[in-house]
């Protein structure tokens, strides 16, 4: 019967809007109630029609004001009060998988705590006297736990309340004196205390890593949406160019056809007039036989002779025989011409086809990688590397299929060339470095510059010597120190001496690195910076009036 009454008072006392019982109610005119809150929303959402309730269906004109109904409110609350007074609900007893309160005796409540001290478990009305009586003050609460006899010594019979550092486990006090007592022991709470503080380090270090993660992840996001946006700024370029392209040819295709209609309205005009001089003169002709004819059948000779003198003479003729017929090849030489045309832009399209697949392949999402950390990782990324005939300067000997450079006293036969270096003893490769690369340079004694530089760094003057300017970066190597250059601004590096200068690129990525190469690999000096252009590998040698010749640096082939 109790339980039929709780259900009609949750009926009663309902919202049949969001079946709760009731909160803030109001009641509205045609005598139903229900949350304010909720009628209002309900009201709110057909704003564009009358309001109405929603059980009878009865429209308001204007719309109610609402106001709590105060006396309802009051029944609403005691409901509440006499609910919690009741009877448990079934949900507070301990179920299977709940931890039960040790002090119910029939069917058990769920524990709330369990009491680390006592260890024991107490529901919420057996739990009041750990917080109403002194006794328990120093008692530690806990959340409910079934493994509360995990904490009783088994030899004892003792709670653990220590730990043994040496044998990682708790002990109760007694064992701290007796098998455990040569061994490195605390309290629990101090070694929790301990491990506590440790654990909160980890702890800052897992959310510093977290961090980390999250703005790797942003990182990463933003890296997708540039690679979205050039990918269709790109696309929409290059259908620009190609409808420009496309214009242009069309174009040029009108220009033609106009300029064989021009000609072709001139040529035939030509042969027209002269058709027509051709016709008048047959015309001229035929009238003179025509004479000559009737003049030979007159049978009165002295007519005859009378009327020859009178016809008149022949004018100039336009004879057939100075004109030769062609084969019909009038035009047939523009045909070959754009013919010709036609070719050569295959020709251009096929190897700017080529070059433009390329720049797509090489389209390379670069994620955060660490620099190799052996030679063997460097060289996955080795590249064979040949200078430039046209960039050499003219003391310079070219040899090795074009990987050695030496220093010579006197000019070499070399043609003019706008690429080559004037002024300073240097030169660039050929190949353009974008990407990943790495590669080696083994060098003679004497002073060394091993760089990379843009290809439009100046070829005259001082200032277009590799590290003294901001097109060029490079390490200066001599016998017993290294010097990088930048920008003219001189760094002094210090590593181990060696012949052979290890050189490893990530374009994308901004970084340049050298290497000191022997039987292990030491980093000399790491760039870190924005590339603007493709990159190539150079060599300077120092000038000095007093310099010798014979100084050289190669490219190395690696396997």
């Amino acid at each position: 019967m109790a339980q039929k009454g709780d259900q009609m008072d949750q009926e009663t006392f309902s919202c049949s809007i969001c079946l709760e019982v009731l909160k803030d109610p109001v009641t509205i005119p045609c005598g139903h109630s229900y949350c304010m809150n909720c009628i209002k929303s309900y009201w709110d959402e057909g704003e564009k029609k009358l309001p109405s309730c929603p059980q009878c269906r009865q429209t308001f004109i204007p719309r109610p004001a609402l106001v709590k109904n105060t006396m309802l409110a009051a029944l609403v609350e005691q409901l509440k009060k006499t609910r919690l007074q009741a009877a448990p609900a079934d949900h507070c007893y301990a179920g299977p998988e709940d931890v039960a309160c040790d002090f119910c005796s029939g069917r058990k409540l769920k524990a709330i705590k369990s009491c680390l001290v006592c260890l024991v478990s107490y529901c919420e009305k057996h739990l009041q006297p750990h917080h109403d009586s002194s006794s328990f003050k120093k008692h530690k609460l806990a959340d409910p736990s079934k493994n509360l006899q995990d904490n009783i010594c088994p030899c004892h019979g003792e709670v653990m309340k220590m730990f043994c550092r040496t044998d990682q486990k708790c002990i109760c006090y007694l064992c701290s004196v007796e098998e455990h007592k040569c061994h490195n022991t605390v309290t629990a709470a101090a070694e929790r205390t301990e491990r506590q503080r440790k654990m909160e380090v980890s702890q800052q270090q897992i959310q510093q890593e977290i961090q980390d993660r999250e703005k790797d992840v942003k990182l990463l996001q933003q890296e997708v949406e540039a690679i979205n946006q050039s990918a269709d700024k790109t696309v929409e370029d290059s259908e620009e160019i190609f409808t420009e392209m496309i214009s242009l040819l069309q174009k040029r295709s009108s220009d033609v056809k106009q300029q064989i209609r021009s000609q072709q309205e001139t040529e035939v005009r030509r042969v027209r007039e002269l058709e027509e001089k051709l016709q008048e003169e047959i015309t001229d002709l035929k009238r003179r036989d025509a004479e000559m004819k009737q003049l030979s059948d007159t049978e009165d000779h002295n007519q005859f002779l009378h009327s020859c003198p009178s016809l008149s003479p022949l004018s100039e003729s336009t004879h057939s025989s100075s004109f030769s017929i062609r084969p019909l090849r009038y035009f047939q030489d523009v045909t070959a011409a754009v013919s010709e045309v036609r070719g050569q832009l295959q020709d251009i399209l096929k190897e700017m086809w080529t070059n433009v697949s390329l720049a797509v392949a090489e389209v390379d999402v670069l994620l955060p990688q660490p620099d190799p950390t052996s030679r063997a990782g460097f060289l996955k990324y080795s590249c064979e590397i040949t200078l430039d005939p046209n960039t050499v300067n003219r003391y310079l000997l070219l040899s090795e299929e074009n990987r050695k450079v030496t220093l010579m006293k006197g000019h070499q036969s070399y043609s003019s060339h706008p690429d080559r270096f004037t002024d300073v003893r240097q030169a660039l490769s050929r190949e353009s470095l974008t990407g990943r690369h790495y590669w080696e340079v083994e060098k003679t004694e004497g002073g060394v510059y091993v760089a990379v530089s843009y290809k439009n760094i100046s070829r005259s003057g001082v200032e277009s010597g590799f590290g003294l300017n901001d097109k060029s970066w490079s390490l200066y190597c001599t016998s017993d120190s290294y010097v990088f250059m930048y920008n003219n601004i001189a760094t002094s590096i210090s590593g181990p001496q060696t012949s052979r200068i290890g050189v490893y690129l990530d374009h994308r990525a901004g970084v340049l690195s050298f290497y000191s190469v022997s039987e292990t690999m030491t980093l000399l000096h790491r760039v870190q910076t924005t590339f603007t252009q493709p990159l190539r590998a150079g060599v300077r040698f120092e000038f000095s009036i007093f310099y010798r010749s014979g100084r050289s640096a190669e490219f190395c082939k690696l396997k």
